[in-house]
């Protein structure tokens, strides 16, 4: 480890500290270093035969670090509702929450920050040996917007990193001057503030013009692959970008409320069929910009390939498709398509795409069972499956659709190499065992959390041997210390932007935060 502090979860992590300011409902804390956390062996596929403790027994078969979540934002764009958060306590409302966050003006610089923090970890912490990929499982901006697509390849691939859009500043609902008070307002709030009132959030002079300053990314020194998700595909991640909507995107006119008359008990199903609906009601001007325009599918391949492909290929480019595979020696990384075009948040698998699936999987497995449960022998060379994907099992459920997860499961499972599913999406982190009846084969579902959201962190995964003819998977979390180029200092205690973030991601909304539960080797 070259960092000259600890960013792995086993060394230390973050928590809540003493209170800074008290409001009327919460006290904002300061966020502090912590004890680390042990690894936690778990054998749940094994049964009795568990053992307590996991070493490697050679070098990893695989060192990756996972990100997913980043959500890159234009938090000026007129085709964001953040007024929408008024409607918290509203269950008609619930899946289109949250937003606003009140730390998004910080997200590029955050991102930069785990970058950085990537590029200077050498090694995995238990097969020692150093990560030669980074997979990114969706959700890579925030709005499908072009402008934000284009910040995130600069993260990623290095290059500038232009935060703010419109006019040169800050134009959005974080203004000191801008109507209503359920958002933070750093440079000070001129009447009672949800966030400064009730929540405790100081004041910050200056965060806003700064965060909104262009600066350069060296972008990740080694391979990185990339993955469609929602928030690619659909405004907000939950509507269908219409042609109203994509003129609106790049227009003048940003809506502050709801209109007159709305239907709120069909707010769900307005916002993912029609969401220009939501910008029909009263409204401010501000900065156009061209470059907010929305993307397709195709361009964000595109792009993508512009810069080498990042695992998008030609026949992606040719096909209109966002799925391809991405080879090395001894493991098959398999990346899934699984945003649902009809709007929604949550994913489907459609079924042309479990069928090239079946084909791709049968060309790494010496043996598999077909659909009827028959063995099949074949002379292909076995190899490990990795598959990734933003949505993973449980949020393959979008009601528009027949969504695909049982036959996506019930596939996996007859193909005894697939180990692992790497996904994101809920912005939390979860390792499922995912198991075929009658116990002929298992694998492990891991999701890692967001950048935008606390914990604010990625995962490091090691595959390994751990000896008697096991495989293991090492999983451990990595914070970033929000420090080095790109930060951002703001006049109120010349904090970083990164650990700025993360000081706001665990407040957001007053909600409870919980640390991130044990992860270990499975």
């Amino acid at each position: 480890m070259k960092l000259g502090r600890p960013v792995l979860t086993t060394q230390r992590r973050l928590g809540a500290g003493a209170p800074i300011r008290t409001g009327s409902r919460a006290a904002y804390r300061a966020v502090v270093e912590v004890d680390g956390e042990p690894y936690v062996v778990r054998g749940d596929l094994i049964g009795d035969a568990a053992p307590t403790e996991v070493a490697a027994h050679g070098p990893a078969i695989a060192c990756l670090a996972h990100i997913t979540d980043l959500h890159v934002t234009d938090a000026e764009s007129p085709a964001r509702f953040e007024f929408v958060n008024r409607e918290w306590d509203d269950p008609r409302f619930r899946e289109l929450l949250t937003m606003h966050r009140p730390q998004e003006t910080l997200n590029p610089r955050a991102i930069a920050a785990i970058v950085r923090t990537i590029n200077e970890v050498e090694a995995g912490p238990v097969a020692a040996s150093p990560i030669k990929m980074v997979a990114i499982t969706g959700d890579a901006i925030d709005n499908t917007q072009r402008n934000e697509l284009a910040n995130f390849l600069a993260l990623m691939s290095g290059g500038q990193v232009r935060p703010g859009s419109g006019a040169p500043g800050y134009e959005g609902v974080q203004a000191a001057d801008w109507p209503g008070q359920i958002y933070w307002k750093p440079d000070g709030s001129p009447s009672a503030n949800l966030f400064h009132g009730e929540l405790g959030f100081p004041d910050m002079p200056g965060l806003l013009e700064q965060a909104m300053e262009p600066f350069q990314s060296a972008g990740l020194r080694m391979p990185w692959l990339g993955c469609y998700g929602n928030h690619e595909d659909v405004c907000q991640g939950v509507g269908v970008v219409t042609p109203a909507l994509a003129r609106a995107m790049v227009g003048s006119r940003k809506p502050i409320a709801l209109p007159d008359g709305f239907d709120r008990d069909r707010a769900l199903a307005i916002f993912a069929a029609s969401p220009e609906v939501f910008m029909s009601g009263p409204a401010l001007e501000v900065t156009p910009d061209a470059a907010r325009r929305p993307i397709t599918r195709a361009e964000f391949v595109e792009m993508h390939c512009e810069l080498g492909g990042h695992g998008f290929t030609q026949q992606n480019r040719a096909a209109g498709t966002a799925y391809y595979l991405h080879d090395t020696e001894v493991v098959r990384f398999i990346t899934l398509d699984t945003v649902c075009p009809y709007g929604g948040a949550d994913g489907w698998v459609e079924p042309s795409q479990l069928h090239w699936l079946e084909r791709r999987l049968e060309e790494v497995h010496s043996t598999f069972r077909s659909r009827d449960g028959a063995a099949v022998r074949t002379k292909n060379q076995d190899r490990l499956v990795v598959v990734m994907s933003h949505h993973g099992l449980d949020t393959l459920s979008n009601p528009r659709v027949e969504s695909g997860a049982r036959g996506l499961l019930e596939l996996l499972l007859r193909f005894d190499n697939v180990v692992l599913w790497l996904n994101g999406h809920i912005h939390g982190n979860r390792i499922t065992p995912r198991a075929e009846p009658g116990g002929r084969h298992a694998f492990w579902e891991v999701t890692t959390c967001s950048i935008a959201d606390w914990p604010s962190q990625a995962r490091l995964v090691e595959l390994f041997d751990a000896g008697s003819g096991r495989l293991a998977i090492a999983c451990t979390m990595v914070d970033h210390d929000g420090g080095g180029a790109g930060g951002c200092a703001p006049r109120a205690g010349r904090q970083r932007a990164g650990l700025w973030l993360r000081f706001l991601a665990s407040r957001d909304a007053g909600r409870p935060q919980r640390d991130p539960p044990p992860e270990g080797p499975v």
